[in-house]
């Protein structure tokens, strides 16, 4: 489910040795042509029972696979929070029975699983007085302060809170010329003002994490945790731990 193993297959020439690291599985979650004939204008149902019956005549196994789909909703709640225990594994998608296969728009909804944790402030983009937004870090096995992703930009309210708890960084930060993607892991695109990485930040992320422990998407952040220590904060890999208190 690691979406930066399959990035690295696509990309590197030695791809024989990967595959057998990273083994890749095909999931159809979807037919939209069948023995030469076009189904886009067929109702999602009648797509999904052909599909079914492509891989039940086929006898299709891994590495073919098919998407899972329920029409019950407890069985669907179900999986949104069981199923997402798996890193990559972000959410469910809801689509009508009845809808067509329209190109180029966004016809279904894409439910993700959030989770509250904790993460340390490390650096902040625009000025420590008001910022824009949050990069955030946890510590790796060698206690050294590693960015796993940055905020959607701050409300007002909370930039001006955080604002009040922020110490521009001592010299000897551990991420001294180091630039940050959109993303908030280490890169070459942006410089933001780095600080005391003491204050923690309960934050909401989804289950898409990439580079061991990096959120893929943005994080949102909810409150400080002046409550809690570093000590509390889960360690760099160890995904969206609930948060306490």
């Amino acid at each position: 489910m690691s979406f930066e193993a399959l990035q690295r297959r696509a990309a590197t020439r030695a791809r024989g040795a990967l595959a057998a690291r990273w083994p890749a599985y095909f999931v159809a979650f979807d037919l939209l042509q069948h023995d030469g004939q076009e189904l886009l204008t067929r109702p999602y149902a009648e797509r999904r029972t052909l599909l079914e019956s492509v891989f039940s005549e086929h006898a299709l196994t891994a590495p073919w696979t098919l998407c899972p789909m329920t029409t019950y909703l407890a069985k669907a709640r179900e999986w949104l929070e069981s199923w997402t225990n798996v890193s990559g594994v972000e959410g469910i998608l809801i689509k009508p029975l009845t809808s067509r296969y329209l190109t180029g728009y966004r016809g279904w909804t894409k439910i993700r699983r959030r989770d509250a944790t904790e993460t340390i402030v490390g650096a902040i983009t625009g000025t420590l007085t008001p910022g824009q937004l949050l990069v955030l870090g946890r510590h790796d096995q060698n206690g050294r302060l590693s960015a796993v992703g940055r905020t959607v930009p701050l409300r007002p309210g909370a930039s001006r809170q955080v604002a009040e708890h922020l110490t521009a960084a001592a010299p000897g930060h551990p991420w001294e010329g180091v630039r940050f993607s959109a993303t908030g892991g280490a890169a070459t695109s942006s410089k933001p003002a780095l600080v005391h990485p003491t204050l923690v930040a309960e934050v909401s992320a989804d289950r898409a994490i990439d580079h061991g422990g990096v959120y893929r998407h943005p994080l949102r952040f909810q409150r400080l945790r002046l409550d809690v220590g570093l000590e509390d904060v889960p360690g760099f890999g160890e995904g969206p731990a609930p948060a306490a208190g």
